[in-house]
């Protein structure tokens, strides 16, 4: 006969909450300044400062007031900016993208001669570069000519390595764009480039901030025949193998809030970094929240970030990265 047992204690889960002390010890996921890229937009104009007014706090640079930002930046603990230009002029075929003295090109010159500890990343696409802000040349009947595109994107992706970036990310969602990029790289003697592919892209309302921050919004139609689907789980999954087969290094989804179930079926599916957006939209609708007094906005900034964070994401692309990350670093 067996020995009559006593029943278990009854479990407390209370008693590791009791106060901020415990929380920390056992607290599951941690952010760290080391998780957030910080995107910058550069403008052609040396001397400005504009603040975008769909994204507070957040400015169009120009290359005379870059280094004090870069100082801010690198003294809050940030490691890795992305940066995104935003040309003295515009053409059908984004032109200004593919030129040694382009903006990009000379910003990361700048960031490598004054901050050559920050890890510089660079925008790959069209869009901000063509009178019509699609992200290629478009053909008659509207729609963005794909295969001309890669060529392109390719030349741009090389233009940057060469001025000394050390990553590119294409953001455009062509069909063929890592294996252009990387061939382009490679060809060029730039196999120590990564790629990091904004694999999964959806077609979402949240970046009309980032339209007025990047100049970039499309003149006609929309940008859905290239972009993913919202409602669509498993079309992500095809896209983020398709780029790991044509040599992505790192994996994006884009945006992070909506989409954190599919962050964690990347994060499951691929042995690669998974990247995050925190979008403009999500930015702007903090802010303008806290602004009412409805929320509190840093707690709810922490409360996202971590929410992305714990789905699975390896680095956050934010624009909370600064406010984040002191607050990290202060709480670590």
């Amino acid at each position: 006969m067996l020995p009559k047992t006593e029943p278990l204690p009854l479990i407390r889960p209370r008693r590791l909450r009791a106060n901020e002390a415990i929380r920390a010890l056992v607290r599951e996921t941690v952010l760290d300044p080391a998780d957030f890229i910080f995107p910058l937009f550069i403008t052609h104009e040396r001397s400005a400062r504009k603040e975008i007014s769909s994204m507070p706090g957040q400015f169009q640079i120009g290359l005379d007031h870059l280094p004090a930002e870069l100082d801010s930046i690198i003294s809050a603990g940030i490691r890795g900016v992305i940066l995104f230009g935003i040309p003295s002029f515009k053409d059908s075929r984004g032109t200004e993208s593919l030129g040694e003295e382009g903006i990009i090109p000379q910003a990361v010159r700048l960031i490598k001669k004054h901050a050559p500890e920050l890890y510089v990343i660079t925008d790959v696409c069209l869009c901000e570069y063509t009178d019509h802000g699609h992200c290629g040349p478009v053909l008659e009947n509207g729609e963005v000519d794909n295969d001309a595109t890669l060529e392109l994107i390719a030349r741009q992706a090389v233009v940057h390595a060469r001025a000394g970036a050390d990553m590119v990310a294409p953001s455009g969602m062509m069909d063929g764009m890592v294996a252009a990029i990387r061939a382009g790289l490679d060809r060029e003697h730039f196999a120590g480039v990564p790629v990091m592919s904004y694999a999964v892209k959806y077609a979402s309302a949240f970046y009309g901030p980032f339209r007025d921050a990047a100049e970039s919004a499309p003149r006609f139609g929309d940008r859905r025949s290239y972009q993913m689907d919202p409602p669509n789980r498993r079309e992500a999954l095809r896209e983020a193998a398709l780029d790991v087969e044509e040599g992505a290094d790192i994996l994006m989804v884009k945006p992070a809030l909506a989409y954190l179930d599919i962050i964690r079926e990347v994060r499951d599916s691929f042995d690669l970094p998974v990247a995050a957006y925190n979008v403009s939209g999500e930015f702007a609708m903090v802010h303008a929240a806290a602004q009412k007094g409805w929320i509190d906005g840093e707690r709810v900034m922490l409360e996202m970030l971590t929410a992305i964070k714990r789905a699975g994401a390896d680095l956050i692309l934010t624009y909370f990265a600064r406010e984040a990350a002191q607050l990290a670093a202060r709480n670590s």
